[in-house]
């Protein structure tokens, strides 16, 4: 736990080993995608297909192993002064998840004034919304909230609880009840544990990702038998209604979301020995992590829309919702990343790349700083 009180310092061959977090961070992104797009489109086409066991399976790492892996670098800021953490963890976040709630707003916006008479009503309604989404979370964008929320809170406690201590509490929150509370309470309890396990544990993350790396058959194995524990567990029911598998289970959703987040960065580190166009496409999916993830909503609503409204999914009922699924998910990943390029160096490149006048600690400072792993575009 000794990263929650000395900085990570970066070893020479840095670029290297980063390579796997990216990987990961890709790997993630597009399982998040997924989820939403297999969901949204099985509900609008009547029924289920394959990518919803894939979804299913992943659902106990999904999630944690995203927040594991943007605690990590949380120990190279988080000594410094408060300007320049604020600046780096919580006004980055705070710019993007603001901007993205008026755009995401925007679209919706019909929905949003319905009942409103005149155009003050109206204003009112948005404004309403808008001024809600600053307290709740709002839509698909509760994970970069959340993000400045675990920065802020560590950042608060590290000096002045003891490690162990944080920990357990974050473990306690996250097996107690509490999806009757309001959302920012309710998702805070159940994610925090796995970030200030990233921050309290990276020296330890970054050592085991270098011995998967050099013990490729061992961690093979290890892999395949996750997988199999993972599928059992995440496909056995209980018969219990609100707990319907094993993997819902208290403890044993923590045990999984752990093991989980460990089991895709022993992924991510093969994929990176093994190369190829396929780790390519990950890692440039992970550095751009956060392109997907405010711009997919879109692509994702029209690409689901259009499947739908021209019936073209496969007359097989399973089938085709798993193949509208599959490509709802890789429209809403590639056209992102297509638009982000496009507008990259324009006036629109705002939408990706926070403005110099929204930073608020100097230039050479910021500089100074070397980046996190999610947040940036």
């Amino acid at each position: 736990m000794n990263a929650a009180t000395h900085p990570i310092r970066p070893r020479p061959d840095e670029a290297a080993r980063l390579a796997w977090v990216d990987v990961a961070k890709g790997l993630c992104i597009i399982l998040v995608v997924m989820m939403h797009s297999t969901l949204g489109t099985g509900e609008v086409l009547g029924g289920e297909g394959f990518l919803h066991s894939v979804v299913e399976f992943a659902k106990p790492f999904r999630i944690p192993d995203f927040f594991l892996l943007s605690g990590l670098f949380l120990g190279r800021v988080i000594d410094r002064d408060w300007r320049l953490f604020a600046d780096r963890r919580v006004v980055h976040f705070a710019y993007f998840y603001g901007l993205w709630v008026l755009i995401q707003s925007a679209f919706k916006a019909g929905s949003i004034v319905a009942g409103a008479e005149g155009m003050s009503g109206k204003l009112a309604a948005f404004g309403f919304h808008f001024a809600e989404a600053l307290v709740v979370p709002y839509s698909t964008l509760w994970f970069v909230y959340l993000l400045a929320v675990f920065s802020v809170v560590t950042k608060l406690l590290h000096r002045r609880v003891p490690p162990a201590a944080l920990l357990l509490v974050a473990a306690i929150l996250q097996i107690l009840p509490t999806s009757g509370m309001p959302e920012l309470v309710d998702e805070f309890c159940e994610r925090y544990v796995y970030f200030l396990g990233g921050f309290l544990f990276a020296e330890w993350i970054f050592r085991f990702a270098d011995r998967v790396r050099a013990a490729i058959v061992p961690a093979m194995a290890g892999l395949a038998l996750w997988a199999v524990l993972e599928a059992v567990l995440v496909f056995t029911p209980t018969g219990i209604a609100a707990l319907p598998t094993i993997a819902r289970l208290p403890l044993v959703s923590l045990g999984l979301g752990a093991v989980g987040a460990l089991a895709i960065v022993a992924f991510a580190n093969l994929m990176v020995r093994a190369g190829g166009p396929v780790t390519a496409a990950l890692r440039a999916c992970g550095q751009r992590s956060i392109v997907i993830y405010l711009g997919f909503f879109l692509p994702m609503a029209l690409t689901r829309s259009l499947i739908a409204k021209f019936n073209l999914a496969a007359p097989d009922l399973a089938l085709g919702v798993g193949l509208a699924s599959l490509l709802v998910t890789a429209a809403a990943v590639i056209l992102p990343l297509a638009f982000e390029r496009i507008v990259r160096g324009t006036r629109l490149d705002f939408l990706f790349r926070r403005p110099a006048a929204f930073h608020i600690a100097p230039e050479p400072a910021r500089t100074a700083a070397l980046r996190p792993v999610t947040g940036q575009a």
